[in-house]
């Protein structure tokens, strides 16, 4: 009879994706071929927002052209936001980016090792 150690890191060791797909066949790479001029991005409320609602899509295939500016545009019309409500993207949780570059650029700078663009939106500076 053989004992388990129930606290061991071995014992709870999470499996990485690469365990489950082959990178023909990860979920990420899957959709950039089908879908190879849209860039995929994970629109997210930050933690602490109390003002805005709670988005009910959280995962988008954008057009790869779209700025950031149209994008925001977007979810804006989408959350029927009033004009005098701020909205303010953060790229990773940590970087406000240009509204004037397209989601490319913002992709190829940013985007997470999971092959996702990770978006935090909230209505107010959350810097200090």
């Amino acid at each position: 009879m053989h004992s388990i150690d129930l606290f061991s890191s071995t014992c709870y060791k999470q499996k990485s994706r690469s365990d489950y797909y082959g990178p023909k066949n990860h979920p990420i790479n899957v959709l950039r071929y089908k879908f190879p001029t849209k860039i995929p991005v994970i629109l997210e409320r930050y933690r602490n927002e109390r003002d805005l609602p709670d988005f009910g899509q959280r995962k988008y295939v954008i057009p790869q052209e779209m700025t950031m500016s149209q994008f925001h545009q977007m979810v804006r019309q989408r959350m029927s936001l009033s004009p005098s409500k701020a909205l303010f993207f953060l790229v990773n949780n940590r970087t406000m980016v240009s509204l004037s570059k397209s989601l490319l650029e913002v992709y190829d700078e940013f985007q997470d090792a999971d092959g996702f663009l990770y978006i935090t939106y909230a209505s107010q500076d959350v810097f200090g």
